[in-house]
């Protein structure tokens, strides 16, 4: 089993439409949206919902009202202001704490030193994902609740159980659309894959980028491929562009050129592949004859 991982330096560079383009001409992979934080690949694929979990990255403090007795320790010690004097009254008091659940971080302070113990650890509810079936094949994709974090943590768990479904339905590939930019949820969506495929723009943020996200990806000692979208709207920069990723000892697996028949896809709910059979899908074919030879 082999699995590829698609990312980019910066967002807008093309990378979801030409990982939909590879679920077109594999076919037969499983697929995997890892940029949890701006997941849009189902835009694209019309992905059949067939099992939906919650996903729990973490656990926050929780007071409970009945218990409460008004101290203010715990907000006292709680450095991430997270503790507010406004709840309902109790037995005891008129007035109680709360936790303000996106300020607090876990940390616990409150819990250890709340003097009657009125302050439960529970499991918080971050986000959704999904196992679903498209017109390609099983995808597996979440969706993060909004200032939601652990991104990474959600990123790791796509991954997990695309291998499982991988594995059970013997499929010999995994396409992984990974997250844009340098951070955690990049490190997750990369970490033990098979190849990366790095999709930049011509313009000097994707040159700069670029040099980011491909020093990212050279600690981690795998095949690493760079490929430049709408290189023919500044070819100069593509051509600096590549010489850098020479310079890196990144193979240039190709160029797609500008084409509407990218958004007019997206429009239809399509990959630009199914859309037209022009050059721009020429050039997305021989991107995916270089990556599958890189195997």
């Amino acid at each position: 089993m082999k699995e590829i991982v698609v990312i980019s330096g910066k967002g807008g560079t093309g990378k979801t439409s030409i990982v939909a383009a590879f679920a077109a001409l594999a076919k037969n992979a499983v697929l995997a949206d890892c940029d949890v934080d701006a997941a849009d690949l189902h835009l694209v694929l019309e992905p059949r919902v067939k099992q939906t979990s919650d996903f729990s990255g973490g656990k926050q403090a929780f007071i409970v009202t009945g218990k409460c007795i008004g101290c203010g320790k715990c907000q006292e010690l709680c450095r991430f202001d997270a503790i507010k004097f406004d709840g309902k009254g109790s037995d005891v008091v008129d007035k109680t704490f709360t936790v303000d659940p996106i300020s607090c971080e876990g940390c616990k302070v409150c819990i250890e030193f709340c003097p009657v113990d009125a302050i439960e650890f529970n499991d918080s509810i971050n986000g959704q994902w999904f196992i679903s079936d498209t017109r390609f094949g099983t995808m597996v994709h979440a969706k993060l609740g909004i200032a939601e974090e652990n991104s990474g943590k959600l990123v790791s768990l796509i991954r997990k159980e695309a291998k499982r479904i991988a594995e059970e339905e013997k499929k010999d590939l995994i396409i992984v659309d990974g997250s844009p930019g340098i951070g955690c949820p990049v490190i997750a969506s990369i970490t033990g894959a098979d190849l990366v495929l790095i999709i930049t723009e011509p313009t000097l943020s994707g040159k700069h980028d670029l040099g980011r996200v491909a020093d990212l990806a050279a600690g981690f000692k795998m095949p690493v491929l760079v490929a430049v979208n709408k290189f023919d709207l500044n070819s100069d920069m593509a051509y600096k562009i590549e010489e850098d990723a020479i310079k890196r000892n990144i193979k240039v697996a190709g160029r797609i050129r500008y084409d509407k028949a990218f958004t007019k896809a997206q429009i239809m709910k399509t990959s630009v592949v199914e859309y037209t059979a022009g050059a721009v899908t020429e050039d997305v074919k021989a991107l995916w004859r270089n990556v599958t030879y890189a195997f």
